[in-house]
């Protein structure tokens, strides 16, 4: 059932999943620490082979969803429409400006763009689109 609890995996079982992507977790989860802290890591169950995933938020708010998959690492990101522009504006490359131009945005969700991570210019993008998630939070409240 949904409400069962999904146990974290072991550092020996991520690093299996992972393969190349293995470095890529700890640079993101430790990237995003040193901008944010404390994250909340939760793991839910996931349809992809893994069968979980983890959910990574700061102050409830979701920064990335990391999914272990087949020897990646599969990055889920979601921006509404404010993120999305300081987005356009950042130094993010132009293929991922351009998923997330070419994502509709879902109703009250925001644009969802996913893409495999694999070196640590990739690992930098994540890092940078968190920002951009809350760059506008921190305005808000600001």
């Amino acid at each position: 059932s949904a409400a069962e609890e999904i146990t974290a995996p072991s550092g020996a079982e991520l690093f299996a999943a992972l393969g190349r992507s293995a470095s890529a977790w700890p640079g993101i989860i430790s990237g995003l620490e040193e901008r944010f802290s404390p994250l909340e890591l939760e793991w839910r169950a996931s349809s992809l082979a893994f069968g979980r995933m983890c959910v990574v938020r700061y102050r409830g708010r979701v920064l990335v969803y990391l999914t272990p998959m087949a020897g990646q690492l599969l990055v889920g990101i979601v921006l509404d429409e404010k993120a999305s522009a300081v987005a356009q504006a950042s130094a993010l490359r132009e293929a991922i400006k351009k998923m997330l131009t070419d994502t509709p945005p879902a109703a009250g969700e925001g644009r969802g763009i996913r893409f495999v991570v694999k070196t640590t210019a990739d690992v930098g993008q994540v890092l940078l689109l968190a920002e951009c998630i809350m760059a506008q939070g921190e305005a808000r409240y600001g």
